[in-house]
């Protein structure tokens, strides 16, 4: 396997959530690439599987874990297998994420009539995910007084759009807490762990493909062609694109960068549309 940017992260246990989907899995092997330890914590048992014998095959080190984000006693038993089968885990990412179409607005479900149990999953999905790994990877950080977390926050979460309340609310709390959470963890239990976020832009996935390409056709949106018309790179974002950033919040070169929010988005945050 190539090594990434340079950066070498062998000796280095990394644990990230929704390891078996697209971005994640791309975050996985660039970090595997790197040459650190990998568990893919995912609550679909085959997609992570999947991921972890591709980085296998590449020549990584990846262990893949059943894992449901949104149950403690699930989350506890992922880390308590990580550390028996890797060792300590050094580096938590929190991947697992994503939107409904029933908790988005439409020409014939307006905000009104979004169901309570689909918004509500959309922001537990994403937000409290996120909060209770943070509670049980953070807590083992925590009594080492070293460690790393990076929550995957969107460029949503800084311009709300249209169509979608839910997943930028919930976006919108975990760049928050990423913030509150890096204070708290220098304050309270030493300056050696860090928590930062990436904010990726518009990537093209399984959750949101429905937004952006007609599902007959496959043609652009409307809405597509609009993000691309004010996305400076004039294109969506691929996997690969956020491994980088990934690394470097991962690498000695920022272990002053904590509690921000890195926008990886082609220019989007910046264009103001004129």
């Amino acid at each position: 396997m190539t090594r990434e940017l340079g950066v070498d992260l062998g000796g280095t246990v990394v644990a990230i959530t929704g390891g078996g989907g697209v971005l994640c899995s791309a975050m996985a092997k660039g970090l595997a690439a790197s040459g650190a330890a990998v568990a893919l914590l995912d609550v679909v048992e085959e997609a992570a599987a999947k991921v972890a014998g591709e980085i296998a095959d590449a020549g990584g080190k990846a262990l893949p874990v059943v894992c449901n984000v949104l149950d403690r006693e699930s989350i506890e038993r992922a880390a308590a297998k990580v550390e028996a089968d890797l060792g300590p885990t050094n580096v938590l990412i929190n991947g697992a994420g994503g939107n409904k179409a029933q908790a988005t607005t439409t020409e014939d479900l307006s905000f009104f009539d979004l169901p309570e149990d689909a918004v509500r999953w959309v922001f537990e999905l994403n937000f409290m995910g996120t909060f209770l790994t943070c509670q049980v990877f953070g807590k083992r950080m925590a009594g080492r007084g070293a460690g790393s977390i990076v929550n995957v926050s969107s460029m949503n979460a800084i311009r709300p759009l249209t169509r979608i309340p839910a997943y930028s609310a919930a976006k919108s709390a975990v760049t928050n807490f990423t913030q509150w959470l890096a204070v708290h963890m220098n304050q309270n239990y030493g300056t050696g762990i860090r928590v930062n976020a990436i904010a990726p832009g518009f990537f093209l996935t399984e959750q949101n493909r429905y937004l952006l390409t007609d599902r007959e056709s496959g043609e652009l949106t409307p809405r597509a062609k609009t993000i691309l018309g004010h996305t400076p790179a004039a294109r969506f974002g691929a996997p690969e694109d956020l491994v980088g950033t990934l690394l470097w919040l991962l690498s000695d070169s920022s272990e002053f960068v904590n509690g921000i929010v890195v926008p990886v988005d082609g220019g989007f945050s910046a264009f103001s549309g004129v």
